[in-house]
């Protein structure tokens, strides 16, 4: 998480994450972090260069990166052409319809949501144009494109996942992507993107706090995680981390344990996984909640313990 590391720590992880034995590494794409006790929010592009130099097999995906606001639709594309050819075709193009939390710097207020999904796909209508390395020109109600033109494109274009929440957007975007995103281990999702066309992949995320004393691990999860208690109705609108830090104020730290495995032990991790597993998705990305201090720890009980678990689930 960009919001939880500066620049360089988190270069330093993606190595560490790869010789520990994880398959693949998500990446968020913040302007704000959701907490002030949380501390960092660098450029995730930035970053992702660095990364695609010290690593040799991991994945890479955005995850996930808003073309709305912030970011014109055919800059994201540059962005992921560039990245895609420095990995040598290791990234995915993670995209959804972003949060008010990094969009609204940009002063052109907050849309609607059925507003932002109308420009989430003419975004992907851009990216997709684009990725090919012809001249496109692109008239739309939201964007435009005026003889855009990508000089360097990796020879298979970079694979693109949307995240989705529920049956609306699933519908809605599961034609236009190879991958789905969601943080809920929802049958349901799964069932909506095969039954709407979308690619095979569905990559979930699981929060964990991992840590020798459960309590401290418990607090912090609360002190850096309680944000995600509100759910992504809430989560997409609310301003900037003043907003969270209210909203949240009344979590407790026993509500955030119920939700996130906390501690030592790898099966809480486990039986969390085999949620999503049993509802259709094919990966799980793991946030080890906390920032530099806690990663080392939990790479080497990842090596030693938890990876081989969690890939005897699949055989």
């Amino acid at each position: 998480m960009t919001e939880q590391s500066g620049p360089r720590a988190l270069v330093r992880h993606a190595p560490l994450a790869e010789d520990a034995g994880f398959d693949f590494a998500v990446m968020s794409d913040h302007y704000s972090p959701w907490l002030d006790a949380q501390a960092h929010s660098p450029y995730a592009w930035s970053v992702l260069g660095a990364v695609t130099q010290v690593t040799e097999r991991l994945e890479l995906m955005t995850y996930v990166t808003a073309p709305i606001l912030r970011y014109h639709p055919a800059i994201v594309a540059q962005k992921a052409a560039t990245i895609g050819l420095l990995s040598q075709d290791r990234f995915t193009l993670g995209l959804g319809a972003g949060e008010n939390l990094n969009e609204h710097v940009v002063g052109r207020g907050w849309p609607s949501v059925g507003v932002r999904h109308e420009m989430l796909v003419e975004a992907v209508e851009i990216i997709r144009a684009l990725s090919g390395g012809d001249r496109v020109d692109y008239a739309g109600e939201h964007f435009r494109v005026d003889a855009g033109k990508l000089w360097d494109v990796p020879a298979r274009p970079v694979p693109i996942g949307i995240a989705v929440s529920g049956p609306g957007s699933t519908s809605r975007f599961a034609p236009l992507a190879e991958t789905m995103i969601a943080t809920d281990p929802s049958e349901a999702l799964c069932r909506g993107w095969d039954s709407a066309g979308g690619g095979d992949r569905k990559v979930g995320q699981l929060p964990v706090s991992w840590g020798t004393d459960r309590d401290a691990a418990i607090e912090r999860a609360h002190e850096q995680f309680r944000w995600f208690a509100g759910g992504w109705r809430v989560n997409a609108d609310l301003p900037g981390p003043a907003g969270f830090a209210a909203a949240t104020r009344f979590v407790r730290p026993e509500d955030v344990a119920e939700n996130i495995p906390c501690g030592p032990d790898a099966e809480p991790i486990v039986d969390a996984v085999s949620s999503f597993r049993d509802a259709g998705f094919t990966d799980v990305a793991l946030v080890q909640v906390g920032g530099d201090e806690h990663q080392d720890g939990f790479f080497e009980f990842s090596r030693r313990e938890l990876l081989p678990r969690l890939r005897s689930l699949v055989g």
